[in-house]
């Protein structure tokens, strides 16, 4: 058995005015009169234009110029018929041409909404594209010319001028200790005594032969002259002489050798031995350190050894306590190769010689100035912009009284702090006053020729300080 579902007259009619609406509207949008071209500033477009007609919301309008012609609101007639209103209007002098509709019925308002506001929202379009008058409001800096540092920060340790392990030279035990931990100490100064009583034995041995060896040799010589001793007992006394002589002398040596003497001036440190110890030539008695200059010693990235020369300055920076010291310096040390395994190159480097609070073996950072760029053009790092066509800045410039943007290319050198180096591709197109665009180029709505409403830069932002 078939069964029918009736449908409730409410339903149709509803369906019969909707159909209704759409199709009064589209005929009533097709039938609009459209406004003369002639009235529009060709060539010169407004935001949106008719474009910002639209349906689902039940209005839409269009921006409209100067010159534009008043034109009918097709929409409302064909809405009305569907149950709801319509509307569209173009404003002859004020530049604003708007078309609205809004229905009435179940589903009239959203259809006569989109053939009102899409019928004035089109007058509108054709007869507003030349109301573009829009003001950009930009923060703007003034190009300057300041002198650039190129720097890095890398840490180091630091060192005495000079420094050395006392050991002794020949094995003995100790007899007199002659300096104090702590103690400064000129070059030459005795430091430590050794036990010399069999050395000095052996020297007086020695030096007894030596004296006999030298009268025999003046004997003989003189029984040579007269023809008394032979030629080759001679020769002997003369050996004999200078094997004593030379036996003597390295004892003589061997004597000076028991007594440690500082080999500079410098700084004792403290003493590992005490007296009657037995020393060989490997005993550490004492270190030396030469305070007169510190050095400094840092490694360097190799990706920066082709700017690390002898002669550049650096910044060192310590922590003694709760002192925070700081103190300058010269590089007088690069070296040749670079490590294999850090990648880097040693670095060396004098303090000044009033740097007294330092001491060796601390821990610092280091500013180390490559490079110095002086009297360069600088900008803030926010009014670069990169484009496919490559990097730019923009300038603010006046045509015809106002202030209007100019894209101007530009290559950038020196970086730091914030602040970078930009040097113009054609001569001519900067000039150290002029203002730049300085923050929000990338996110603002700029283009050649439009008009700037320029302010300054808010100090939050500033850089380069």
């Amino acid at each position: 058995m078939t069964k029918f579902r009736f449908v409730r007259p409410i339903h149709c009619a509803l369906f019969a005015a909707l159909w209704a609406a759409d199709t009064g509207s589209i005929a009533a949008a097709e039938d609009a009169p459209a406004v003369a071209p002639a009235a529009a500033a060709p060539g010169e477009a407004s935001p949106g234009g008719g474009r910002r007609g639209g349906g689902r919301r039940g209005q839409g309008g269009g921006t409209g110029g100067p010159n534009a012609e008043q034109a009918p609101a097709p929409g409302a007639a064909a809405t009305a018929a569907a149950g709801g209103q319509g509307s569209g209007s173009v404003a002859p002098t004020g530049g604003a041409a708007r078309g609205s509709g809004q229905g009435a019925g179940t589903g009239g308002g959203q259809r006569g909404g989109t053939a009102g506001g899409g019928a004035g929202g089109r007058a509108g379009g054709r007869g507003g594209r030349g109301g573009g008058n829009t003001v950009q409001p930009v923060e703007v800096v003034k190009l300057t010319r300041a002198d650039l540092i190129d720097s890095i920060t890398i840490v180091g340790s630091i060192a005495a001028n000079e420094t050395t392990t006392i050991r002794p030279e020949v094995a003995g035990t100790i007899r007199e200790i002659y300096f104090n931990e702590g103690q400064a100490v000129r070059k030459g100064d005795v430091l430590l005594r050794l036990d010399d009583s069999e050395l000095r034995g052996q020297y007086n041995q020695t030096s007894a032969a030596f004296e006999l060896a030298k009268a025999n040799l003046t004997r003989t010589e003189m029984l040579a002259k007269g023809n008394t001793a032979s030629p080759a007992e001679l020769d002997k006394a003369k050996a004999d002489f200078d094997s004593a002589q030379a036996n003597l002398e390295v004892l003589r040596v061997r004597l000076a050798r028991t007594e440690v003497r500082a080999p500079f001036d410098g700084v004792m440190n403290a003493r590992t031995n005490s007296p009657g110890d037995l020393l060989t030539t490997q005993s550490i008695i004492s270190t030396i350190d030469d305070l007169s200059r510190l050095k400094v010693d840092f490694q360097v990235s190799e990706r920066y050894q082709d700017k690390v020369k002898i002669g550049n300055t650096f910044t060192l920076h310590t922590t003694a306590g709760s002192t925070t010291l700081q103190g300058k310096g010269e590089v007088y040390f690069v070296s040749s190769s670079i490590d294999r395994n850090s990648r880097s190159v040693q670095v060396k480097g004098l303090l000044a010689q009033d740097q007294q609070p330092f001491r060796p073996g601390m821990f610092g950072t280091i500013d180390l100035i490559l490079e110095v760029r002086k009297n360069i053009l600088t900008v803030p790092e926010g009014a670069i912009l990169a484009t496919a066509t490559g990097v730019q800045v923009v300038s603010v410039v006046t045509r015809d009284g106002q202030s209007v943007a100019k894209f101007v290319n530009v290559k950038v050198g020196l970086r730091a702090r914030g602040v970078a180096e930009i040097i113009p591709l054609r001569d001519g197109d900067l000039a150290e006053g002029q203002s730049i665009v300085a923050s929000g180029v990338g996110g603002l709505q700029l283009f050649d020729g439009g008009r700037l409403e320029p302010r300054p830069l808010n100090s939050a932002f500033k850089t380069g300080n």
